[in-house]
């Protein structure tokens, strides 16, 4: 079985999901426009190619890539492992009444008639679930994540926590966790919640190891698994010249020098930057499964042959040796 299929179980609930999985930002349009048929393609090619864990969230153009990935993984008729978020409602646009779009502005393909705004209450999160299992159009998911709670984390933990709690005891859901982009919250989120996933996006990645330091620890503690997004940080890793980006703000000269510093090293060793940026995640642990996104049958097709690539142990130990990249902490 090649690397990007095989399966790994979540520690403390009854599924298991692909090493490599696939998120749907970009098939909700997140900064270029993808067409319904492109988006299906790629999801059926994905669910073909032995892909078995599927992301979503209503932020995705706006309910978009929700409507896109149910409908392709219900043709497919093969099972799934299907995970959304909680923490933003899509609200019907009232020309009379402007509300604050908390969204990040850049889905080329949206609905035009909605805006997500963050409510992090109990009927907030009912409400997207029921909104989210409409629009996936199907009778159940097997994880929610809590998401984009970083600024809010003590409101999440305070009025989101307690009802995914009662839906997880009840068998609503499987399990329950939060989509992240910075370590403080998350470890907080750990730290006071019971979580059986989580998801980081950029902080374990070739140029930012800062979750292995503690939030790592926190996962293994409590034996939560780990899936990391953002392997490119945004795309200076799969192209780290002037004007690249990194977390979707422009890198600092600092930055890029160092990812050429690293991209060079390995093009001594004749592997791509994209193939170890991939599977760097991966080399600790605590890590569950990498989530990355494709627009397209051929950038899905270019990354799972990056994630299956062999890269041999002398690559990540001149990596750690040259001290471009922090050696791994258990």
């Amino acid at each position: 079985m090649a690397r990007h299929s095989e399966l790994v179980k979540i520690p403390r609930i009854d599924l298991s999901i692909t090493k490599l999985a696939l998120g749907t930002a970009p098939l909700g349009g997140l900064f270029t426009s993808v067409a319904d048929s492109e988006a299906e393609s790629t999801i059926l090619a994905a669910v073909d190619a032995g892909i078995k864990y599927f992301d979503t969230a209503p932020l995705y153009g706006y309910g978009i890539a929700e409507k896109r990935l149910g409908s392709a993984l219900n043709k497919s008729g093969k099972p799934f492992v299907l995970s959304t978020k909680v923490g933003r409602v899509l609200e019907k646009i009232n020309p009379d009444k402007p509300v604050l779009d908390d969204s990040l502005g850049s889905f080329a393909d949206f609905d035009p008639e909605v805006t997500p705004i963050f409510d992090f209450s109990r009927d907030g999160i009912l409400r997207s679930i029921e909104d989210s299992l409409r629009r996936l159009n199907v009778s159940s998911f097997d994880i929610a994540y809590i998401h984009d709670a970083d600024d809010r984390i003590g409101e999440a933990i305070e009025k989101s926590y307690g009802v995914l709690a009662e839906l997880r005891s009840q068998g609503v859901l499987k399990g329950i966790g939060v989509g992240m982009n910075y370590c403080a919250p998350s470890i907080k989120a750990v730290k006071e919640m019971d979580l059986d996933i989580i998801l980081i996006a950029g902080r374990f990645s070739l140029l930012d190891q800062s979750a292995q330091v503690q939030l790592f620890k926190e996962c293994r503690k409590k034996n939560t698994a780990v899936v990391i997004g953002g392997v490119y940080n945004s795309g200076i890793l799969a192209n780290p010249v002037a004007g690249a980006t990194f977390d979707y703000a422009p890198a600092s000269d600092e930055l890029i020098k160092k990812a050429q510093q690293i991209k060079q090293l390995l093009t001594d060793f004749h592997t791509p930057l994209t193939a170890a940026a991939i599977q760097f995640p991966l080399r600790h642990p605590a890590v569950t499964s990498v989530l990355t996104g494709s627009r397209t049958v051929k950038e899905l097709t270019s990354n799972i042959a990056d994630f299956d690539r062999e890269i041999p142990l002398a690559v990540w130990d001149a990596l750690e040796e040259s001290g471009l990249v922090n050696r791994i902490e258990v």
